[in-house]
């Protein structure tokens, strides 16, 4: 008698058997899904497309990117800004790091922004001291609004030297080579340079996620710039011409807003041609970040409405990229609620994304100075989505700080 197949589906199981006379069944479970559960899972498998786009096309970028060497020699002179209110002890702690920097022909302008901590003798004593200082002081006054927008220009107006490299009294340089490294380049169309400013490290949960967060808004400018779409930079590390600022009438453009000083100027007047980035370490920037969830929570609600008047493209990429991100938990969570099978689709899209990310963002970490977070990136990751969502709402619905310290 010769050999047969016989099928038998059982539906209420998902098993297909396929059984031969002369061997034991085999058995292959097949995954049936609803109408709706394959919308669903298609949609999170949607977002996860959009989620690679930016991993393997922008950031990876970055990742890949050879650092070039601290020019040896200098070209042309600078001036250094810093803006600074009640700034006292960050000044005497950093402003002597600043005057050492290993550079030929350079000032440092400091403008004292009405202070009543005792700054105001400190800058005079100190600028008595060290002839590449010069103090730029503000007064109150009725007649023109106060803020970081008009302490900038003030310091601007102030520079003798047309290259301008900005920081902030916080703000300490990881070597006397910064700005050897942030000097203008021999390519005079060259008119901005982006550098990178990570926040020093404290032991605590706020500052891994301040750290992170700023990994991740540092990736993105960063990554886009090297693609030819710069779209913001840090005035806590970033420079360029004087004559650029004046020929587009600085800040007016924006004036109303209280953020702004550094990535609208950049969105305004950054080109795939006129734009830079450095990455090596001698030309990063160090920060003091923010102690409280109170005060870290003011400074992100005071940055939150700048990006309303980015160019729309840049709008666009960015609004897709936090939409989808959202998108892929939303859905994802919405998918444990559904059968078992469903369920285990949606794991396996969602540990595909950690996956593919764990093999790119980790190496960025370290290459930006936040090597220490790679182990708890999955968590961090998490916790900075929500972060952002109850930051958002708080943007929108609280009151307004106009204040920039």
């Amino acid at each position: 008698m010769g050999s047969y197949f016989c099928l038998n589906f059982y539906p209420h199981k998902s098993v297909l058997q396929i059984k031969n006379e002369k061997f034991a069944p085999i058995y292959f479970t097949i995954v049936i899904l609803t109408p709706l559960e394959i919308i669903l899972l298609s949609i999170l498998g949607f977002c996860l497309l959009v989620q690679l786009y930016y991993v393997l096309f922008v950031h990876l970028k970055l990742a890949s990117v050879s650092i070039e060497e601290v020019p040896v020699s200098a070209r042309k002179p600078i001036s250094v800004i810093v803006c600074a209110r009640n700034e006292i002890a960050n000044l005497e702690q950093y402003l002597p790091v600043l005057l050492e920097q290993d550079y030929p022909e350079f000032e440092v302008v400091v403008v004292n922004d009405r202070s009543w901590d005792g700054t105001e003798e400190f800058l005079e004593a100190f600028e008595k001291k060290h002839r590449n200082l010069k103090v730029v002081k503000i007064l109150d006054n009725d007649k023109f609004i106060a803020g970081k927008k008009f302490a900038v220009t003030m310091g601007i107006k102030a520079a003798k030297h047309d290259w301008l490299v900005f920081t902030d009294a916080d703000c300490m340089p990881a070597s006397g080579n910064w700005l050897m490294d942030m000097q203008q380049p021999a390519d005079e169309q060259t008119e901005i340079i982006l550098g990178y400013s990570p926040y020093m490290k404290k032991r605590s949960l706020l500052n891994a996620l301040i750290r992170f967060e700023t990994f991740f808004t540092a990736v993105n400018y960063l990554s886009f710039a090297l693609k030819g779409m710069p779209y913001m930079g840090v005035g806590r590390n970033m420079a360029y011409k004087k004559s650029l600022f004046f020929k587009h009438k600085g800040f007016a453009a924006h004036m109303h807003i209280p953020s702004g000083d550094d990535d609208l100027f950049v969105n305004a007047h950054a080109t795939a041609y006129n734009t830079e980035v450095r990455l090596h370490p001698d030309s990063h920037v160090w920060s003091e970040p923010n102690k409280t969830w109170a005060g870290y929570l003011r400074q992100k609600k005071r940055h939150f409405g700048a990006g309303k008047l980015y160019k729309p493209k840049h709008k666009f990429i960015l609004t897709v990229q936090i939409v989808f991100q959202f998108l892929f938990y939303a859905f994802f969570a919405g998918c444990m609620f559904l059968s078992r099978e469903a369920q285990y689709v949606a794991l396996g899209i969602f540990v595909l994304s950690i996956i593919i990310r764990c093999f790119i963002y980790p190496k960025l970490l370290k290459r930006l100075n936040y090597g220490d977070l790679r182990w708890w990136f999955p968590i961090l990751d998490i916790l900075l989505f929500l972060f952002l969502i109850l930051n958002g709402f708080l943007s929108m619905f609280g009151k307004k700080n106009v204040k920039w310290k």
